[in-house]
């Protein structure tokens, strides 16, 4: 093949990649944010779609962040893939702080103590009675729910905001320099006529 390594790597290796980017964290950041701010649309799509994906990495609904983000893109009209992108802003390393803000807020609404007791994880339990087993855990995810809706609407309007603001600049300063070339490159053709 083409463009293979000449060694494939390990196993190790690959894992390291998904960890830590080769190229780094910023090289990293930068690109996807190249990616997003050429994506095609409006900078109201894209920012409301990736706000969407931002705002539902708040919700204790691991697993269904993707379907959520894609059902506020309906109601906002804003970009799929943005919002996509926008539920990696909710990962292994952003859930503790995220949970812990939610569940902060959640007992704070709901009063209360935020401290309940994780049932143990039981297989025979799951499967004799798993409406029974698994509303035990409704104490400990209760105030994730409750506290996730207000921080969700809030994190919306603050990565919109601010989004939006970065995409409009960011589209206008490619149009700048875009019209600076074509201008450089006419006065290099009245140069040589």
């Amino acid at each position: 093949m083409l463009f293979r390594p000449k060694h494939k790597p390990t196993f190790l290796a690959n894992l390291r990649s998904w960890v830590w980017p080769r190229s780094g964290w910023r090289r990293a950041g930068a690109y996807i944010w190249h990616r997003l701010a050429r994506l095609p649309g409006t900078p109201h799509s894209i920012a409301a779609g990736f706000a969407s994906g931002a705002a539902m990495s708040f919700t204790p609904f691991l697993g269904l962040h993707i379907l959520m983000a894609c059902g506020i893109v309906y109601l906002v009209r804003g970009n799929y893939l943005a919002a996509v992108i926008g539920t990696v802003v909710g990962n292994p390393w952003t859930f503790p702080l995220f949970f812990a803000l939610t569940g902060t807020v959640g007992t704070a609404i709901i009063g209360g103590d935020a401290i309940a007791e994780i049932p143990v994880w039981d297989w025979n339990a799951i499967f004799m009675s798993p409406v029974d087993y698994f509303s035990r855990f409704l104490p400990v995810v209760f105030p994730l729910i409750v506290g996730g809706i207000p921080v969700a609407i809030s994190v919306w309007f603050l990565v919109y905001l601010v989004f939006k603001e970065l995409v409009t600049k960011y589209r206008a300063g490619r149009k700048q320099r875009a019209a600076n070339r074509a201008a450089g490159d006419s006065r290099g053709e009245d140069q040589n006529e």
